[in-house]
């Protein structure tokens, strides 16, 4: 789902939410007035009080919307193994804040290595980066990744590291991604 609407929207009860690009959680109040700019990946990024802020998909229905279903979760019958589609499938629905592109045609993931356990299920190794070293949202934006991944049927352990070297620069996001920024 995508909005780019800016619609305005009033805070239905109080909720969390984190700061944009800093990374601090705040509480939004009932009857607080925002506007919606962008709706991704079960997130949201709100306009309020001249700040950005996201707010999970927990709590969508403090802003009057339904929380968005995993759709890269699917119960089928497997050999206790983590599919490695769906594991990127679920990194396709984490998106910064700030840009509507998602993180992996961003290129922000470096590495998805998984390791099959055996009947215990299998253990994933992500190595991602940010597209700046002082994002605040870092640690936000690892921990959506690693969430959504434990959520996929035969995965066991999840790892995410947050990596800088190479540096991240724009060379890295897909075509298709540079087209939706207009970059192309």
């Amino acid at each position: 789902m995508y909005s780019d609407t800016d619609e305005q929207i009033i805070i239905e009860r109080d909720c969390e939410a984190t700061l944009i690009p800093f990374g601090n959680k705040i509480t939004l109040k009932k009857g607080e007035e925002a506007h919606i700019t962008q709706a991704l990946g079960g997130s949201y990024t709100l306009m309020m009080r001249g700040n950005l802020v996201r707010i999970e998909s927990k709590d969508a229905d403090a802003i009057g919307k339904i929380p968005e279903v995993q759709p890269w979760v699917e119960e089928k019958e497997n050999d206790g193994r983590a599919d490695e589609k769906a594991v990127w499938d679920a990194m396709k629905t984490c998106y910064d804040p700030e840009i509507p592109v998602n993180i992996v045609d961003l290129g922000l993931i470096y590495s998805c290595e998984i390791s099959n356990e055996g009947e215990g299920g299998s253990s994933v190794a992500i190595k991602m980066t940010l597209t700046a070293p002082g994002c605040g949202m870092g640690d936000m934006i690892a921990t959506e990744v690693r969430q959504k991944i434990e959520g996929i049927q035969g995965t066991s352990d999840v790892n995410v590291e947050l990596v800088w070297d190479p540096p991240w620069d724009r060379s890295m996001i897909t075509e298709s991604a540079r087209l939706q920024l207009g970059m192309l």
